[in-house]
């Protein structure tokens, strides 16, 4: 067996981060380990919904929208009865995990933050839907509501896409998707990208970092692509290795944060790294003694709150600057 020469994370990590990482739920069963997807799928969004509770208040709608694949869940968070901008939402989950309730804290804050709207979009999961039809149907819920604004008292004259993990992946990747094929469906004035992974198959931080600890292992890495993908040749994909695309021009403003600890932070640095090179809009915040999916735990974590009110505030200023 390789030895892994991992730095020892859990001993570096912030004080509140800790108390995450020992916090333990009541009557929660132990992570399946068969590899049953469903299983899986049961506990994290039972595991979340400790993580969700205490979240503000707001008018909701659930919306099925139809698409080539079929109907796809949204929900739209409305935080205030007018809004400057509607903001889509994609989760993370390592393209195989998560919903609109297991980051549906995370979607209410960032509309409170805001006060924009909010849009979730609950795209099919892998491996039951492969590379780009999360893309395509992000693409396709977009124009839908872009055509039905006024049925929805949505303003889809100015957007934005927002994510975190695998749904920063997406929400990138689904900017550049309606730039290249010149879709309209607003002005897109910002991008709100949490700890995403671009393209990189390997990398510093993926050789320091990972763990049981964050379920980012190489294996684990490795098992998400394998499900997302639908053969090698897809991992060259300007729509998954984004630094294959051209981040040269026309890219939107893109705010781009990363965990102190996370396996993936690298992806995040070069991508900062190759717009700012461009004069491509953009801006990196890194949050000290973090762990991947650390915008889940605003319950306790002021570290989670303080990275979702830089990004809306990062948007609100893309905002004011198109107004001008």
């Amino acid at each position: 067996m390789k030895p892994e020469n991992k730095i020892p994370v859990l001993e570096r990590i912030s004080a509140e981060m800790n108390v995450v990482a020992n916090f333990q739920q009541e009557n929660l069963p132990p992570w399946p380990v068969d590899g049953d997807i469903n299983a899986q799928r049961q506990h994290y969004t039972r595991e979340r919904q400790f993580w969700n509770a205490d979240a503000p208040e707001m008018n909701t709608r659930e919306c099925a929208v139809p698409t080539p694949f079929g109907a796809i869940a949204t929900r739209l968070y409305f935080p205030q009865p007018e809004s400057k901008a509607t903001l889509f939402y994609l989760h993370g989950g390592g393209f195989i995990l998560g919903n609109l309730d297991t980051h549906d804290r995370i979607m209410r804050l960032l509309a409170r933050y805001t006060q924009c709207t909010v849009i979730g979009i609950d795209y099919t999961l892998s491996p039951e839907a492969r590379f780009p039809q999360a893309i395509e149907e992000t693409a396709a819920v977009c124009q839908f509501f872009h055509q039905h604004a006024d049925a929805f008292s949505l303003n889809m004259q100015k957007i934005g896409f927002a994510g975190d993990s695998a749904g920063a992946m997406l929400s990138l990747a689904s900017a550049l998707w309606l730039r290249d094929r010149h879709i309209v469906c607003g002005k897109v004035v910002g991008v709100l990208l949490w700890y995403g992974l671009y393209g990189l198959q390997d990398s510093v931080s993926r050789r320091l970092f990972g763990g049981d600890w964050d379920g980012l292992t190489r294996q684990d890495l490795q098992s998400y692509e394998q499900a997302y993908l639908r053969d090698a040749e897809d991992r060259e994909s300007p729509y998954y290795c984004l630094f294959n695309n051209d981040l040269t021009r026309d890219v939107p403003p893109c705010f781009i944060a990363g965990a102190e600890f996370d396996p993936l932070i690298d992806d995040s640095r070069l991508l900062h790294q190759t717009l700012q090179a461009h004069q491509q809009p953009c801006e990196y915040k890194m949050y000290p003694g973090t762990l991947h999916a650390f915008l889940h735990y605003s319950r306790m974590m002021k570290a989670a709150d303080d990275a979702l009110r830089d990004g809306a505030h990062y948007f609100m200023q893309q905002l004011d600057d198109a107004q001008r």
